[in-house]
């Protein structure tokens, strides 16, 4: 059975270079229940004509949920100047975004976080978790494998129980997990309440952990991540939430878009199917 909720992350259809509109006309209907836009896209939009109000039509007529959104604030930051021109942008874009009727942000370690220590990073998720509350959005507190802080999962789990924060939810992805050495175990803490969203992807045994890119990421079941084990774990967690892929690939050989977002659906249900118990 696939006991989750499928979801399209709009970096898989980059270079097919999609609107906005496109890209949810697209993953709708290819039959996901979920979309992940970027906030660059959505300027880029909202720069050449389009609305908040249209884009939130667009939404609800393809009948696909904006589960969450790609954005890039510095909101841990050392630098204090730098850390608050990141809050005033994460305030104006989260505004924005629950204008559409955005569900979640993601909330990565962007900028110089170099020697942040983990309770001022709490201190400062807290802050933009609180921020998101009173506008009426998640913050979904991200792991990156290849950041200077912040880079496991057990990381993430730390500055997310020491923020304080009601609700703290992560946003996991398997390709950060192998790139930062993030354990397995690490999983087995969160209960599935825990976990905002997770992203899809798999990654090729060459090139090794160390130089891989997100250039390099395959479609679920490709490569030799351990997906049938993350699957178990999430269903075993309770998590029923979205599972969202997310791929950098910059040729598809000649496919449309619709066919991509169609081989990712399937490829996803079935690397994420879990034995009925």
């Amino acid at each position: 059975m696939f006991p989750f909720k499928a979801s399209l992350n709009a970096s898989t259809l980059f270079p097919f270079g999609l609107d906005v509109t496109e890209q949810v006309r697209v993953a709708a209907e290819a039959g996901y229940e979920g979309i992940e836009l970027w906030v660059k896209d959505i300027e880029a939009y909202l720069q050449n004509g389009g609305t908040a109000a249209g884009l939130r039509a667009c939404l609800e007529q393809a009948g696909i949920v904006f589960a969450n959104a790609i954005a890039f604030f510095k909101w841990a930051d050392r630098d204090d100047a730098v850390r608050e021109e990141g809050f005033a942008q994460a305030e104006r874009e989260m505004r924005m975004l629950a204008e559409i009727g955005c569900v979640a942000v993601a909330a990565p370690p962007f900028g110089d976080v170099a020697d942040v220590p983990p309770a001022d990073m709490a201190r400062h998720y807290a802050r933009l978790a609180a921020l998101g509350r009173e506008i009426g959005i998640d913050v979904y507190l991200e792991f990156w494998g290849r950041a200077r802080a912040l880079f496991r999962l057990d990381q993430a789990i730390e500055v997310a129980e020491a923020s304080g924060a009601e609700g703290a939810k992560l946003l996991l992805d398997p390709f950060h997990m192998y790139t930062g050495g993030s354990s397995l175990d690490d999983l087995k803490r969160l209960d599935g309440s825990q976990i905002g969203i997770y992203h899809v992807n798999d990654y090729p045994a060459e090139p090794p952990r160390e130089t891989i890119t997100d250039a390099d990421r395959v479609f679920p079941g490709e490569g030799v991540a351990p997906t049938s084990e993350l699957a178990r774990l999430l269903y075993g967690a309770g998590y029923r939430g979205f599972l969202s892929l997310e791929l950098f690939i910059a040729d598809f050989g000649g496919q449309t878009a619709a066919q991509v977002a169609a081989k990712g659906l399937a490829d996803l249900k079935a690397a994420y199917h879990v034995e009925a118990e």
